[in-house]
């Protein structure tokens, strides 16, 4: 298949999903066109059967701000005809979903009459969030109805919409993947970067996202605060955004800013989560929790939230723990527990491992799209 591929490049889950996606898909014999407005991050050089489409905005005095989704929409389909596209997928609700309906109506319209099916992906953020704003919520609505096939990555995420914005489009529901071959522990790398972060054989705990205020950082460096004064540890921070600068001020208020490493962006992720004991993940709200299953597939043991999507990704007590959102003590007590007792940490990490191999390694998710896009194409030929 030729599949055109939508999402934000930058550094979040929804970024990561889809090109990762892409790639899996690439590896597989199809043909993969991603459009977006900068390369995603997680494309590293040239791939085989993988393309990148600039969409440039041009800036005229008229807009106050650049109409970045009039752009995707007419690169979409300029794209779409160029190399004769199967269908788009497009990853997020807004504005991408309403782009693809535009260039589906263009090429509908165009000399060639054809028409070009679309795939909405929903991630999360588009939902319990953008969605949610009045202003937005009709158009949200109309593009997942208007989409020929739509899903959801988890149970909990597809409920909320249905409940939410009434929509009629049936959602199917299929989980984020993680590369099981790619996200494992390699004993000799994890225990070089042991010796860099943790030079006087500390724990290492680790937490990784786009700090924005929904992650709650400063509880991370709350827990951690709590597990140093117990058990010699340092914590490795994967990642950058606007709570940055308060998570920063806040280590060096409690005295602790020297053994807090702010690693900042990472390509390769994989390799840090690997060297870690413990991820901590005390989110307001995930729709899936992404961070936790690379963490699980590393054999590193998870404490996060007993919210939206996580239970769905996270068995408590089998392969890591679950808390409410804001107690700080009792994940502190999880991960005091574990650092102290060698043996169950390392069968948590197994247990997190099988977890991920067993439910949500790639090679069991991208058949699921790949079956996902031939009823679409089936039902719109």
């Amino acid at each position: 298949m030729k599949i055109g591929i939508t999402c934000y490049p930058t550094y979040g889950g929804s970024g990561v999903v889809a090109t990762e996606l892409g790639l899996e898909l690439a590896q597989r014999g199809h043909e993969i066109h991603f459009i977006s407005y900068a390369q995603p991050i997680r494309l590293r050089g040239p791939e085989p059967n993988i393309h990148y489409h600039e969409v440039e905005v041009s800036r005229y005095p008229l807009f106050d701000y650049p109409p970045y989704d009039l752009a995707l929409a007419t690169r979409m389909a300029e794209v779409s005809q160029l190399y004769d596209l199967d269908l788009l997928h497009v990853h997020y609700a807004i504005p991408h979903s309403v782009s693809a309906l535009l260039a589906r109506q263009m090429l509908a319209d165009g000399p060639r009459g054809r028409r070009l099916p679309f795939v909405t992906t929903l991630h999360g953020t588009d939902i319990t969030l953008v969605g949610l704003d009045r202003s937005y919520l009709p158009i949200t609505r109309y593009s997942i109805d208007q989409s020929d096939g739509v899903t959801a990555i988890s149970n909990y995420l597809r409920d909320r919409t249905m409940r939410v914005f009434d929509v009629k489009n049936p959602i199917e529901v299929i989980y984020n993947s993680v590369n099981c071959d790619v996200y494992r522990r390699n004993p000799e790398a994890a225990a070089e970067l042991r010796a860099e972060y943790a030079p006087n054989h500390e724990r290492l705990l680790v937490h990784l996202s786009n700090f924005r205020p929904v992650k709650r950082v400063t509880d991370v460096i709350e827990i951690f605060d709590r597990v140093r004064k117990q058990v010699p540890s340092r914590l490795l921070l994967i990642g950058d955004g606007p709570d940055r600068s308060v998570a920063e001020w806040l280590a060096v208020q409690k005295g602790i800013h020297e053994d807090v490493l702010f690693l900042g962006k990472q390509d390769e992720v994989q390799e840090k989560l690997a060297a870690a004991d413990i991820m901590l993940m005390p989110s307001e709200l995930e729709s899936f929790g992404l961070a936790a299953l690379e963490a699980m597939a590393c054999e590193v043991v998870p404490i996060a939230t007993r919210v939206g999507g996580v239970p769905e990704v996270i068995e408590h007590g089998k392969g890591g723990y679950l808390a409410d959102v804001g107690d700080v003590d009792t994940m502190a007590r999880y991960a005091i527990e574990l650092l102290n007792d060698e043996p169950r940490l390392r069968e948590m990490g197994r247990e997190a491992r099988v977890m991920a191999k067993s439910r949500f390694c790639a090679s069991k998710i991208v058949p699921q799209y790949e079956e996902f896009y031939r009823r679409v194409l089936e039902r719109s030929s």
